[in-house]
């Protein structure tokens, strides 16, 4: 297959684009680079060394039996640019990871909320009326969040993207009705995921584009077996307060001797997938599109769920690095459970990574061989909402 993955430079973007390769996918990566343009934005860096996408790919096309070609493309303003590669590569799917991705940067100022939203509707549009202007018949792979459905605790599983309910309909009495279960952002990043969600639901509809949109949890890990190859593929680690993610950002902070930042009291849950289970999902989403004209098709893509205060004590009682408990910066209920459906990859013959002692080790040992490039000031979470 013939495959774009729109956002290929990012820390699910590449790993994905090194295993649909070695899959067997002819890949061409679409990215602005405007995560290292955050870096920079920031003042703080990946605490893995990332080499430029163009050393990247000059390595993996030398060292491998595939190719990975490279177009830099702001596909928020450069639609035109957009469309022609389209219509010149003539892809059987898009992955599309092409959004500003971090809720904390999201919430930082009025600016990283208007660039959120600009940035990540646009670009979502753009390409919806690129894939429709091409006339190609495209799969369009989207990777969504889990955080659309907000963290309230409902006393059911959360379906796979669907609810089925009765409205009780006037000289119709009960009429069975199928909805996009009701989104809840808790952040502006948040939002625009939900946003995403009703254009997609237009356009498989108004333009039987094949859609899947997938609801990610909280990724974690940081290295795939691709990733593993050679030190220029390493993928990013972020760890800083408006990138790092939750258990990455527990791992580093133990490898550095930092005390474990637990806001409120630690009883959020939440749905977690390891990196390697994200770049396998991405596999058998691209292999397993929806019906032309169909609905959306909405995959959970999770492989399990966690409270915070259980993963801080995890890498407490591993580490002997001590838990500090600080105000919660966000709005949201200090305690929540969380059941998610996650049937559809499994189905598809998804095994999952579950979190255990060794692959917290690897990733651990990764955060130690790079810790003299921590800078311990960008630790701590300043985005409050």
């Amino acid at each position: 297959m013939r495959t774009i993955v729109l956002g290929g430079d990012g820390f699910c973007g590449w790993p994905t684009a090194l295993h649909l390769s070695v899959q067997g996918h002819d890949v061409l990566i679409i990215d602005n680079l405007s995560r290292r343009k955050i870096d920079i934005e920031l003042g703080v860096e990946s605490l893995t060394p990332i080499a430029s996408i163009e050393e990247r790919l000059m390595v993996w096309n030398h060292s491998s039996n595939h190719k990975i070609n490279f177009q830099n493309i702001d596909i928020f303003s450069e639609y035109y640019s957009l469309l022609r590669v389209i219509n010149d590569f003539q892809p059987d799917n898009i992955v599309h990871f092409a959004e500003q991705r971090a809720a904390p940067y999201s919430m930082k100022n009025s600016k990283t909320k208007r660039y959120t939203v600009d940035n990540n509707i646009t670009s979502t549009h753009n390409l919806l009326t690129a894939i429709v202007e091409s006339d190609l018949d495209i799969h369009l792979v989207h990777l969504g969040t889990m955080g659309v459905y907000g963290y309230s605790s409902v006393g059911m599983k959360i379906p796979e993207g669907y609810l089925n309910v009765k409205l009780d309909v006037p000289s119709k009495g009960l009429v069975d009705q199928k909805i996009i279960y009701p989104t809840n952002p808790g952040s502006t990043y948040h939002m625009t995921k939900s946003l995403d969600q009703i254009m997609f639901a237009f356009y498989a509809k108004n333009n039987g584009i094949r859609i899947t949109d997938l609801h990610q949890g909280i990724v974690w890990g940081t290295q795939t077996p691709e990733t593993r190859l050679d030190e220029k593929f390493i993928n990013r680690f972020d760890y800083d307060g408006d990138y790092g993610t939750v258990l990455n950002r527990f791992i580093m902070q133990a490898a550095v001797n930092y005390p474990l930042t637990v806001h409120g009291t630690g009883g959020q849950t939440r749905a977690f997938i390891h990196i390697t289970d994200t770049v396998k999902c991405i596999s058998l989403a691209c292999s397993n599109p929806p019906v032309n004209g169909k609905q959306v098709m909405i995959r959970n893509q999770v492989s399990e769920t966690h409270r915070v205060r259980n993963l801080a004590e995890l890498i407490s009682n591993k580490t002997g690095v001590k838990i500090a408990y600080l105000e919660n910066p966000r709005k949201e209920a200090s305690e929540n459970d969380l059941e998610v459906e996650n049937n559809s990859f499994l189905s598809l013959g998804l095994e999952p990574t579950y979190l255990d002692e060794g692959i917290v080790e690897e990733v651990y040992e990764i955060a130690k061989k790079y810790s003299s490039r921590a800078n311990l000031k960008y630790i701590p979470c300043v985005s409050k909402w």
